[in-house]
């Protein structure tokens, strides 16, 4: 083998694949992991580890998988990770523990994450579960959202001992998880509802249909529910819009709504009772991995799909790999484009987007050159449905009903990333809700963080 080069992992076709909703990467099989897992250097100051934002002890679990011991390495997996088949799939390892490989400096890094998907995958076919605390502390801690930031925070605070429930809004567990992800990136049955019940198997309990702000308040969970400290990871869920002329109209929808109903609500099959516009032409506004995730969905369900972004491919903030398999299955970019009005018919309804062609010019202050209209290159996309992807930010109901606790001037609550403690006392925030919309790896740290914060917090009482 060329240790300088990635084992290839399998894929389904992309002709096959963009009419269906099984998962697109098909992952490493025993040979196929073993044989990467050699590839590791098993460098002594490993950057892999500080490239994590959970700090797995990758060349740990790495040597057991080149070793065949596939039980031990989801063992030393999850001491950081509560869920490394959910991290295998999504997490942007390119950026994070992939980037910092050594091996990639002459040749391709470690398929970090392919390696980490196969481990838990095992796991799940033979039944291993994580270890769970044998020490009870008998102190209750409520965590809001199950998201990847709720189910980490909850997880770790169950293996300190603590009696923690998470309260989720929605009727199901999972956050951006189940809703967010599309089938064909993320299987729901068969990935992020083992990992969930791995973290109840810890002792994590999981009330649905409870609305905080709503239902009950933060107030009443510690002063009449019995509750010693609280962490919120209730994710960022209001989308946000351009407010342009015509947003209003039939057959407008923001990437959130169009991806719940899909993925949540199972809206793509024909016997579900949750409808969804099957455009027959769509276009979706940005280029982020939420874009990517709606864009693809579209197709799936038979439309022709533009991506219209304002900058060019080089800033996408969507992942690579994202893209890659975006253009295999046939979505057409319109980069340098952006959108200046959406057109309607007689009845209402989306008939067409007007765009504008952009240039590059100065970088503004995200670093990125900031895009300029080209004057006169106005022209219309024929769509007759338009999905807006322009990210999103946490909704203002927890905050608003919450007293003594801080946001800042993007509505997001105030935290301190070392221990996500807020202004408000026993009170612990993290992942989107503190820092809007992010990834899910992040997310976990911040969930780790809030753990921590936590338990350092309630042994000092």
């Amino acid at each position: 083998m060329d240790v300088l080069k990635k084992v290839p992992v399998r894929e389904q076709d992309a002709k096959v694949r963009a009419k269906n909703f099984d998962e697109v990467c098909l992952g490493y099989n025993e040979e196929e992991a073993k044989c990467e897992a050699s590839r590791c250097i098993n460098c002594n100051n490993a950057q892999c580890v500080k490239g994590c934002p959970v700090s797995i002890n990758i060349p740990g679990f790495i040597e057991q998988v080149k070793n065949g011991d596939y039980k031990k390495a989801y063992e030393i997996i999850s001491e950081s990770s509560a869920l490394p088949a959910v991290c295998g799939r999504v997490c942007p390892q390119e950026s994070q523990c992939e980037g910092k490989c050594i091996r990639g400096i002459k040749g391709e890094a470690l398929s970090i994450g392919k390696l980490e998907r196969f481990v838990a995958d095992w796991a799940a076919s033979n039944g291993i579960k994580p270890s769970v605390s044998a020490d009870k502390k008998g102190k209750k801690v409520a965590v809001i959202g199950s998201g990847p930031a709720g189910l980490t925070c909850a997880g770790d605070l169950a293996k300190m001992g603590y009696d923690v429930t998470i309260f989720e809004a929605l009727h199901e567990a999972g956050g951006v998880l189940v809703y967010g992800i599309p089938e064909f990136r993320l299987p729901k049955e068969k990935v992020v509802k083992k990992e969930i019940e791995n973290v109840k198997a810890l002792g994590v309990k999981i009330e649905t249909n409870v609305i905080i702000g709503k239902s009950v308040t933060i107030d009443e969970l510690i002063e009449n529910e019995g509750f010693e400290a609280v962490f919120i990871g209730s994710g960022a869920g209001l989308p946000k819009f351009m407010g342009i002329p015509g947003e209003t109209a039939n057959g407008v929808f923001s990437a959130n709504e169009f991806l719940t109903r899909s993925n949540l609500m199972k809206a793509f099959n024909e016997a579900s009772p949750t409808p969804i516009k099957r455009g027959q032409k769509v276009a979706v506004v940005g280029g982020g991995n939420v874009a990517m995730d709606a864009a693809r969905t579209a197709l799936r369900l038979g439309a022709e799909v533009h991506i219209v972004y304002r900058r060019s491919e080089e800033e996408l903030p969507a992942r690579v790999e994202e893209v890659h398999h975006a253009k295999e299955e046939g979505i057409i970019f319109d980069l340098l484009t952006n959108p200046t009005k959406i057109l309607t018919d007689e009845n209402g309804w989306v008939s067409g987007i007007e765009c504008i062609k952009m240039e590059l010019g100065e970088p503004d202050a995200s670093g990125r050159r900031r895009p300029v209209e080209v004057a006169g290159s106005e022209f219309v996309i024929d769509v007759d449905t338009v999905i807006m992807s322009l990210g999103t930010s946490p909704n203002p109901l927890i905050s608003s009903t919450t007293e003594g606790l801080d946001v800042n001037n993007r509505k997001c609550i105030v935290a301190s990333e070392e221990d996500g403690k807020t202004s408000k006392a026993a009170v612990y925030a993290g992942g989107d809700a503190v820092t809007g919309a992010a990834t899910v790896i992040l997310a976990m740290g911040a969930g780790k963080a809030g753990a921590k914060g936590i338990d350092e917090y309630l042994s000092a009482k």
